[in-house]
């Protein structure tokens, strides 16, 4: 799949900001004053701005609200209303810890639950799609949830983020394993991309284009095995190993920024692999495959 910049984005800092804004509405971090200011709006940013990112993927943004209208089929209109439930619910845990109104934290922890289940609605947009089998597995939303839980934690300020961080490093692993080989233990051919396989044997008697279009620009996307290779040893390092030592060896203001830079460089990183790597059937119809 050709990988979007926007979508990449938009996955990356939204699900960091909502990973923030769960362990904000749990009471893991209590911030008061201005630091509840900037702390709640540094996740509010994330999520925001991610979410904006994702309209400039649309061929027309300014329908974006349409995405509302189908939540009884489309993961993708269930992650717009659980974002802005999200959003909503936390707002007044947000202005009593600016405030110090000292309002109960109920709705922080269903806020919490809802950030966490805004993640997995956009992590099963991917995984419902049978076309791409590498998506099609549940080590997916392991995966969001993951850098979502290990994000947060690190811009959350927590020492023990190492431990999230090295789990994470653990689900990258499993994913890399079992994405290499999704596509063949889907048993995909012609005829099954197609749906013409019960009728016989399906060939391409010749090229089907012979010019570009839009299915091989955004389905057909082809990384070398060297540079993938290269790109997942910079996730671990950059995602996993930075930030572990970093706030294990430096739990300051100073570490704790630093980790989280270089954590969401490596989730960008892992991002632009998960769309870079992803085969789509369709190429099994352009002889890509």
């Amino acid at each position: 799949m050709h990988p979007a910049p926007s979508v990449i984005l938009f996955s990356v800092l939204s699900g960091a900001g909502f990973g923030l804004l769960a362990y904000l509405g749990l009471g893991v971090v209590t911030p008061a004053g201005w630091v509840a200011f900037w702390w709640w709006g540094l996740g509010y940013g994330l999520a925001v701005i991610g979410l904006l990112a994702s309209t400039f993927h649309l061929g027309n943004p300014q329908r974006a609200w349409r995405a509302f209208t189908q939540w009884r089929s489309s993961w993708l209109s269930r992650e717009a209303w659980a974002s802005v439930a999200t959003l909503l619910l936390l707002a007044p845990v947000a202005l009593s810890d600016w405030l110090g109104l000292g309002w109960p934290r109920g709705l922080g922890m269903v806020g919490a639950a809802l950030a966490l289940l805004t993640v997995f609605t956009t992590s099963m947009i991917y995984t419902q799609i049978k076309a791409v089998p590498r998506w099609h597995h549940w080590i997916t939303p392991m995966m969001f949830l993951g850098f979502a839980i290990a994000g947060g934690a690190v811009l959350a300020g927590q020492v023990w983020a190492w431990a999230v961080l090295i789990v994470l490093a653990g689900i990258l692993a499993a994913v890399w394993k079992i994405g290499d080989g999704q596509f063949g233990r889907a048993a995909q051919t012609l005829g099954t991309a197609t749906g013409l396989g019960v009728i016989g044997e399906v060939t391409v008697f010749e090229q089907a284009h012979t010019a570009g279009n839009y299915l091989l620009r955004e389905m057909i996307f082809v990384v070398g095995r060297k540079h993938a290779d290269t790109l997942r040893r910079l996730t671990l390092i950059f995602a996993v190993l930075l930030p572990a030592l970093l706030v294990t060896a430096l739990p300051t203001f100073v570490g704790f920024g630093l980790a989280a830079v270089s954590h969401l460089i490596g989730a960008l990183a892992a991002r632009w692999l998960f769309f870079a790597e992803a085969e789509h059937v369709v190429g099994l119809y352009y002889g890509k495959r």
